[in-house]
């Protein structure tokens, strides 16, 4: 193969890794400028510059003056891709029911490495109290949900013990003050491919059974509907919780 030729082999490659690039520097920024994008990339500015205007062009950023954003097209593409996994369709109208009879937040997450990835979130009045968002990533170790999910990937420790024997993971504001979760597993025994949790102000949420026993029953509900169907997750008969004691005396205005 000559040098032109494995050039041109390799050119499609080195394009979507610096795409990748790009579009991984707005992870968690909501308006980015040129200048920012070459800081967080380290790609040459007019390289940048040249990449961020085709991305425009074809709607995966927007541009508005100096500042560019996420586009229409990608977030469409990133909504359709989720809707589309079968561990979130299952899922959706379990916490949804969840939400219904306690009135807290509800997360719907997996594991991506070391971070923990929301595929849904389910708040009410109470949302924007808790900033976290579909798609959103946060390092697993500090939260509830994402201790859930490293206890059966053989996480050591004492925590990670305590969680694998009884199911359940409990988080006190180490993620946002004033702030609890409670988050249980789904998967096989043993096992795990997502996770559920529920959270709330710390003086409403209890660590007790009339609320960890609604999270149990959703995840329950959820890998049962899952493994009758023979799902495998890409990331992981609606049952009413009507045996859940409801709290929805603990909502706000």
């Amino acid at each position: 193969m000559t040098i032109q030729a494995e050039a041109d082999h390799t050119a499609p490659s080195a394009v979507l890794d610096r795409v990748g690039l790009v579009l991984d520097a707005f992870d968690g920024a909501g308006r980015l400028t040129l200048a920012q994008i070459v800081r967080r990339t380290g790609l040459p500015r007019s390289s940048a510059h040249r990449m961020l205007e085709r991305l425009v062009s074809m709607r995966w950023l927007h541009r508005e003056g100096r500042d560019y954003t996420l586009g229409l097209r990608l977030m469409e593409l990133g909504s359709l891709a989720v809707h589309q996994d079968r561990l979130h369709a299952t899922a959706l109208p379990h916490l949804q029911e969840l939400h219904r009879v306690t009135g807290f937040v509800v997360h719907l997450a997996v594991l991506d490495g070391d971070d923990l990835v929301y595929l849904e979130k389910i708040g009410g009045r109470l949302a924007t109290a808790v900033p976290t968002r579909i798609g959103g990533r946060r390092p697993a170790r500090s939260t509830a949900l994402g201790k859930a999910l490293l206890a059966y990937e053989g996480a050591p420790g004492d925590t990670y013990d305590h969680i694998r024997e009884h199911g359940i993971a409990f988080e006190k504001e180490e993620s946002l003050a004033g702030f609890g979760c409670i988050a249980v597993p789904i998967g096989p025994v043993g096992s795990a491919v997502a996770a559920v949790s529920l959270c709330g102000p710390l003086p409403h949420l209890r660590f007790e059974h009339r609320l960890t026993a609604p999270v149990r029953m959703t995840s329950t509900a959820i890998w049962r509907k899952l493994d009758r169907n023979h799902v495998v997750p890409t990331l992981q008969n609606r049952r009413t919780l009507r045996t859940a004691p409801s709290v929805r005396e603990h909502q706000y205005a």
